[in-house]
């Protein structure tokens, strides 16, 4: 089995859907009320779009300092 890319995992909305949809069901097995349970997957899916963010922002700026070092 090959290794795991976690920084194409933590940028994937997929896999944000999947951590979300598995605790909203765990909280539900516990009875968590509705709020409860859509409270905690909200914030779930907007860390899961802060970590998209940032890991894409490095990705441009890792492009933008590696283009700019060949020129030079």
């Amino acid at each position: 089995m090959g290794k795991i890319n976690w920084a194409q995992k933590l940028t994937s909305r997929k896999f944000w859907l999947a951590v979300a949809a598995f605790i909203v069901g765990v909280l539900a097995l516990f009875g968590a009320d509705a709020n409860t349970t859509q409270q905690v997957s909200g914030v779930i899916l907007s860390l899961g779009a802060v970590i998209a963010y940032i890991a894409g922002e490095g990705y441009v700026d890792g492009q933008a300092a590696s283009g700019e070092q060949k020129t030079e």
